[in-house]
């Protein structure tokens, strides 16, 4: 089903991750309008409705009154200016989140034409841990990995073992 290639890759590491951690019978949250990766975890039997679009960082009136069970937030949190408001909304007592982590060989990511599809953060590790932590979230488990490209040069010889995604299960405290 997956190939090693981008967005493959990414989504056969997150889908086991999720898949390690959440029963398919569990009711889920996904930050985000629907997406390739929502369709995965319908396929696998999971439940996921997904928020509608609204800017998250002004509007959290649908993650409050949501009933999931879990919420997952995929590559979600380095496009909002507060990602703390956000977990702190989240009602779910548990919460399975990646983002991509910042490279000290490349500069965010900046999409010239979309002023949503921008990075304004890009998270070393330990800073996303201490955001959750700071929101009430205890991290029970977490994973890294690469990213590689099939390009020539240094950069692409440092996505061969530089870790570009970070994963995390955690839970409220």
């Amino acid at each position: 089903m997956y190939e090693n290639t981008f967005p493959n890759k990414r989504f056969k590491h997150t889908s086991a991750f999720l898949n390690k951690h959440i029963s398919t019978h569990s009711k889920i949250l996904d930050l985000g309008v629907e997406n390739p990766f929502t369709q995965i975890m319908k396929q696998q039997g999971f439940s996921v409705e997904n928020t509608k679009g609204e800017d998250l960082d002004l509007e959290t009136i649908t993650i409050e009154n949501s009933n999931a069970e879990v919420v997952t937030a995929f590559e979600i949190f380095e496009h909002l200016l507060s990602p703390f408001t956000v977990l702190q909304s989240i009602k779910a007592d548990k919460l399975v989140a990646s983002v991509p982590l910042k490279l000290w060989f490349s500069s965010a990511y900046r999409s010239k034409t979309d002023m949503r599809d921008r990075h304004y953060h890009e998270f070393e590790d330990w800073q996303f841990d201490w955001l959750l932590e700071k929101a009430g979230w205890k991290i029970i488990d977490r994973q890294k990995w690469t990213n590689p490209t099939k390009k020539i040069g240094i950069r692409p010889i440092l996505r061969l073992f530089t870790p570009r995604y970070y994963i995390v299960y955690a839970e409220r405290v």
